[in-house]
């Protein structure tokens, strides 16, 4: 799972941030794109020890993948964590995987469920569709029709391809009290 993690550039000028900082994290996205990761590496670490969320999630990435540094779970995790915290949803996922696996940390399926929750209420499309496979077939959770159509309804929403599917398979199983129910708890994360 771990392993479809990618190296995602986005660049969000957060005025919160210095122009050094921000510098800083662009000069590391030039130079991934570059394939220099030695200097991805040092500039991401630069931004990341300011707090930017990006720096902090693409230097996990780097950790965790040992580009341009040596490859350290430990540290991945930290700036994985760091991140996620400061709500960036694709590191809350990320950090949910790492809790679900025990990478860098101690596997706790208690973590990895609620950061992959804090991820798909982000707009995470991947961390909402997996928790309606996990509720769906009981994998770590008790298996719960009414939370696996609602979590299938969140990927839906985040155009995540097969959710329909998954969330149609689902439905067959459910009277239409379960249904209204799931229904119900979608529509309250969606305001929230």
């Amino acid at each position: 799972m771990l392993k479809k993690i990618l190296l995602i550039p986005t660049l969000s000028l957060l005025l919160s941030f210095s122009p050094l900082t921000l510098a800083d994290y662009e000069d590391g996205v030039s130079a991934a794109f570059k394939g220099n990761f030695e200097e991805a590496f040092y500039e991401f670490s630069l931004a990341a020890e300011d707090g930017l969320d990006l720096a902090q999630y693409n230097l996990a990435i780097l950790y965790f993948m040992g580009q341009g540094v040596e490859e350290n779970v430990d540290l991945a995790f930290k700036w994985t964590q760091a991140a996620a915290k400061q709500g960036h949803s694709a590191a809350q996922y990320n950090l949910g995987s790492l809790y679900y696996s025990g990478d860098g940390t101690t596997e706790d399926l208690d973590e990895a469920i609620n950061w992959y929750s804090e991820a798909a209420k982000g707009g995470h499309p991947e961390a909402a569709f997996l928790l309606a496979k996990m509720y769906q077939e009981g994998e770590g959770v008790p298996a719960d029709p009414v939370q696996a159509h609602a979590w299938a309804s969140m990927a839906v929403s985040r155009d995540h391809q097969g959710a329909g599917d998954v969330r149609a398979d689902i439905e067959t199983g459910m009277d239409s009290d379960q249904l209204s129910q799931a229904r119900r708890l979608f529509a309250r994360w969606q305001i929230n």
